[in-house]
């Protein structure tokens, strides 16, 4: 996730800016050809132009609009999710039955808020396993899918060290990370396992009927909260939607230098090259809304407008350990030139 007030100049251009140089050459190259054969037949009128601008425009707005309710609604999942892991592990720390003679279960307790740790991050892995529509996936051939794989890997190499520390931690048993091997989806596993240790607390007299419903309840709800978020990961933005409206900014942007010149060309034959710059920014101007609607589309494959699951992770992580008293507590994840991971 960016997270700077203002977007600089540079970060703008390496987004957007390789389609300034295709934009001036098919301006330059209409508005060329127009000037060296007096063709009038190129010219178009500007109000039906303006009219399809303006119905583009629209429609590139609805999508962003719903584009936005996607990553949104990532972000208010995640949120629920750091509120959640906060309740278990109060619940899990607190709760007793206060039975004379029963074993307190304090080894169990720690291995669940450890295993919760675990399961988050395995969450956050599964998530960015890319699907065959997003960005990532595109064939590195072509310059979008190059320039995303080098963004992605700029991007985890900044918080390689993070990552690293992540991949090597020992929140779960060699034995409990072998027997995950064998599955399909780890997370789901993981919970299922917590609902095993909730049921040894209870079995155990540790804690009682009522305890043992409610910590099972915030288990329920994270495999609602992955319910959601794999449904935003799993299921794409209806493609007609996201489709045509990739296909209209095409025919506008076509359309537009025919329809430019004839409005500078009123200025005189020095004038009518103003159009390629004009143009080249008006066209500009709807692309960069395409794309940001296109990459808000995606809030899980690990680009700059995801997001941020690993500062979360982290946050969650660092709120659960102290609940339980562990001193060993890692550092928060800090923003790294403008993304936070």
């Amino acid at each position: 996730m960016l997270v700077k007030k203002t977007l600089s100049l540079r970060s703008i251009y390496e987004f957007t800016g390789y389609h300034l140089w295709w934009l001036a050459g098919w301006m330059a190259l209409v508005t060329s050809v127009n000037y060296f054969t007096g063709w009038r037949w190129m010219i178009f009128p500007w109000l039906p132009l303006s009219v399809v601008g303006t119905a583009v425009a629209f429609y590139v707005g609805f999508k962003n609009s719903h584009s936005y309710d996607r990553l949104w609604g990532a972000i208010k999942i995640w949120s629920s999710i750091t509120n959640n892991s906060r309740q278990l592990a109060t619940m899990v720390k607190n709760y007793r039955s206060d039975e004379p003679g029963t074993d307190d279960g304090a080894v169990i307790r720690k291995q669940m808020v450890f295993r919760h740790i675990a399961y988050l991050y395995q969450l956050r892995e599964q998530l960015l396993v890319p699907m065959q529509w997003e960005h990532v996936s595109i064939e590195r051939s072509w310059i979008a899918g190059h320039c995303n794989h080098r963004r992605r890997a700029k991007i985890n190499n900044l918080y390689k060290v993070e990552l690293e520390e992540i991949a090597n931690n020992n929140y779960l048993s060699a034995e409990e990370r072998f027997s995950l091997q064998t599955y399909s989806n780890k997370a789901v596993q993981l919970l299922d396992i917590q609902t095993q240790m909730t049921q040894q607390l209870y079995e155990r007299k540790a804690i009682n009927m009522i305890q043992q419903i409610e910590i099972q309840t915030a288990l329920n709800g994270f495999y609602d909260a992955q319910a959601n978020v794999e449904r935003i990961k799993e299921i794409p933005f209806p493609r007609k939607y996201a489709s045509f409206s990739f296909v209209f900014v095409c025919i506008f942007v076509f359309l537009l230098p025919f329809g430019i010149i004839g409005e500078f060309s009123k200025m005189g034959s020095a004038g009518i090259w103003l159009s390629i710059p004009v143009g080249a920014i008006v066209g500009w101007i709807y692309v960069a809304m395409e794309m940001i609607g296109d990459y808000s589309e995606n809030p899980f494959e690990g680009l700059y407008n995801d997001a941020p699951m690993l500062s979360m992770c982290r946050a969650i992580e660092i709120d659960m350990l102290q609940t339980i008293g562990e001193k060993n507590i890692p550092e928060p994840i800090q923003p790294k030139g403008q993304v936070l991971l």
